[in-house]
């Protein structure tokens, strides 16, 4: 039992092993997905009779690949999603920042942040559509508010759990409130403005395609709902796949320029 308990952990650290785990379970969804989808499964409360089978959503991959509209949908999206998301991202760990290290700052701004952190993006689409002069402007600030709130709660999260000894010895050593902010406060708090961003990144495609599929012309989320409406039904999973593939491909690379960014905390696991 030993000698079991001591191995299962270094498969888990093989990279084949991984892959193969990895593999193993997208292959077992595809399965199900086409015994739900050919044998038209009736599960009472869950219905597959009129999903696409994975053989349809293959051939509308197919078709989409071959024609002009992927380009043109995806560069859409990807450019509102640059726009949205870079914004917040800088708006987030701004005032992230000031909020976790000012107590002034916090009880000026949290409130009012707080108050419309839960209200979802649906909701502020008519509101954004009467703001901004065209929909263009109103899809990316619908974008940059599924982004702002993860990253400004994690980058305070991040901040209010800076070592206070730290911060007291290198404020007994004659740093400054910049140097301490730079030196201390920042490394600590990275681990937390990484997943925000991470997390942020995610809900950003969330709420871009839901204002594409109400006020956009272009788009993933206008080509998922243009299919629904006209009843290309493998098209409306198409567009869902490829809404999470981009979802989980751009997260990964946040989390990856995260570690690119903060070398010693991958060193610190590796001690």
């Amino acid at each position: 039992m030993a000698t079991l308990a001591l191995s299962t952990p270094s498969l888990l650290h093989s990279r084949g092993a991984r892959a193969g785990v990895q593999w193993a379970s997208l292959a077992l969804c595809l399965l199900l997905w086409h015994l739900a989808t050919t044998r038209h499964w009736n599960l009472g409360l869950v219905t597959f009779e009129n999903v696409p089978t994975p053989a349809d959503t293959l051939s509308a991959i197919v078709d989409l690949v071959r024609s002009p509209k992927l380009i043109s949908d995806l560069a859409s999206s990807v450019r509102r999603i640059a726009a949205g998301y870079v914004a917040a991202a800088v708006a987030g760990v701004g005032l992230g920042l000031a909020i976790g290290r000012s107590q002034w700052t916090r009880l000026a701004l949290l409130t009012p942040l707080e108050v419309l952190r839960p209200i979802p993006a649906v909701a502020w689409i008519p509101l954004a559509i009467l703001m901004f002069p065209s929909s263009e402007m109103s899809m990316i600030f619908i974008t940059f508010t599924g982004a702002f709130f993860p990253i400004l709660l994690g980058t305070i999260h991040g901040v209010e759990g800076a070592e206070p000894r730290l911060v007291s010895a290198a404020r007994s050593l004659g740093a400054s409130n910049r140097v301490i902010l730079r030196e201390v406060v920042l490394p600590g708090a990275a681990p937390a403005i990484v997943t925000g961003l991470a997390i942020g990144m995610g809900t950003s495609w969330f709420c871009l395609v839901t204002a594409e599929m109400i006020s956009g012309q272009f788009g993933i989320g206008y080509y998922t709902w243009q299919s629904y409406t006209v009843q290309r039904y493998p098209d409306v999973v198409v567009g869902m796949l490829l809404i999470g593939l981009l979802g989980m491909g751009s997260s990964a690379l946040v989390r990856i320029a995260g570690r690119r960014l903060t070398p010693w905390l991958a060193a610190g696991r590796r001690r």
